[in-house]
């Protein structure tokens, strides 16, 4: 028995997607800036999947910009709006972002700008009053995610953009792991620009975009032919977004039932394991993504252990899930997020993630329930080696 649980990190792509991605090889291949009928009938295409993205986050098609993925989607964000001053300012972003805004963040702190990176509660929420007290004259963009990847906890997204509207600051948000598994509508959140991923919505791979409020304008990353309105140049991957907009399309459709689904099985499963001594869940218990479920494991003894060992062993077992600790250079780091949220260095690499989606069943998370803790009930950490200088 083999039992996927890592839909955090990729989703299969759906057969309605690939059909669409299959009928665009053959009927849509032309270049959709090409005049002829070839081009326009690739034109078509693509701006019905630009309609069913925007129509997912209730924006209008002309906000959505394709770009390769929410890596680039983030970038494209942060970089886009810190480009257009000719000195560096100032700008906020939260001390859990993914590493595709926490790191554009460091590159351009490098070069000068100054860089607020809000702390966070235990549950791993942003205080509201405390990215007021952050706001400076010279603040020029917020970017908060929305639902953090490694604990799931979501943040109070609507709160937050309202304040920087008071004051006129750009507000982002990473909703790539929100998208699909909770209602999302641009215009209600408040937020000026808002990245997503095919991938994590049941698309394919390689394809995302970012959402611009209309009026909002951004320095491009990449120059050349002009598309996606001067901020995305290249011949766009026709094919690959058709796939993505069928995806979006049937995420739109699925948010009535699929996010209730996943989040009791969710429950399911948290209640076959919230009893066991060597298990402490992290993240916010209710304002989390309904299908992510985030813990911290220890051995029989009490002693935390390797996220990683934890992923390894269950993955022997026909499990896959993911750890919440990077794994750099060969060494294990403890996770900047639970760093963030106030667990110590040890217990900062004993996190992992399991991540439910729709191929998920009551009986998959039973059998996860019953792996893990037979797992647990046998495991002992190795002993912690200090070296002696």
């Amino acid at each position: 028995m083999q039992l996927y649980f890592d839909y955090g990190a990729t989703t299969p792509c759906r057969a309605e997607a690939l059909a669409a991605m299959a009928a665009a090889y053959e009927q849509q291949w032309g270049n959709p800036s090409s005049t002829h009928e070839w081009g326009q009938r690739a034109a078509i295409a693509l701006e019905q999947a630009r309609m069913q993205v925007a129509a997912l986050i209730h924006a209008q098609a002309d906000e959505i910009i394709f770009t390769s993925g929410g890596t680039e989607a983030d970038n494209l964000a942060l970089w886009g709006v810190c480009q257009r001053y000719r000195q560096p300012q100032h700008f906020i972003i939260s001390a859990v972002e993914h590493s595709a805004v926490a790191k554009p963040a460091a590159a351009l702190e490098a070069q000068g700008w100054q860089v607020t990176r809000l702390p966070v509660n235990h549950w791993g929420q942003v205080e509201p009053a405390q990215l007021r007290q952050a706001l400076q004259p010279n603040t020029v963009l917020v970017s908060i995610i929305y639902g953090q990847s490694e604990v799931g906890t979501l943040q109070p997204i609507t709160e937050l953009a309202a304040i920087c509207q008071e004051v006129g600051v750009l507000f982002h948000t990473d909703a790539v792991q929100v998208a699909g598994r909770v209602p999302l509508d641009v215009r209600r959140l408040g937020v000026d620009l808002l990245s997503l991923s095919s991938h994590k919505i049941y698309g394919p791979q390689g394809a995302g975009a970012l959402y611009v409020r209309s009026g909002v304008a951004l320095e491009p990353l990449l120059r050349g032919g002009g598309q996606e309105l001067g901020l995305r140049s290249g011949t766009q991957a026709v094919p690959t977004l058709v796939g993505f907009g069928v995806a979006a399309e049937w995420a739109a459709t699925e948010l009535a039932t699929e996010p209730m689904r996943l989040a009791q099985l969710r429950d399911r499963l948290w209640q076959q394991l919230q009893d066991h001594p060597q298990v402490e869940q992290t993240g916010h218990p209710w304002q989390r993504l309904p299908h992510h479920l985030s813990l911290i494991v220890r051995d029989r003894h009490g002693q935390p252990l390797n996220g990683k060992t934890v992923v390894r062993q269950l993955n022997l077992a026909g499990i896959g899930i993911s750890a919440g600790s990077a794994c750099q250079s060969g060494q294990t780091q403890p996770s900047p997020t639970l760093l963030a949220m106030g667990y110590d260095p040890e217990t900062a690499k004993a996190g992992i993630r399991i991540t439910l989606g729709r191929e998920t069943t009551a009986a998959d998370v039973d059998w996860l329930a019953m792996v893990l803790r037979q797992y647990l009930a046998e495991a002992i950490a190795p002993p912690l080696v200090v070296s002696i200088p």
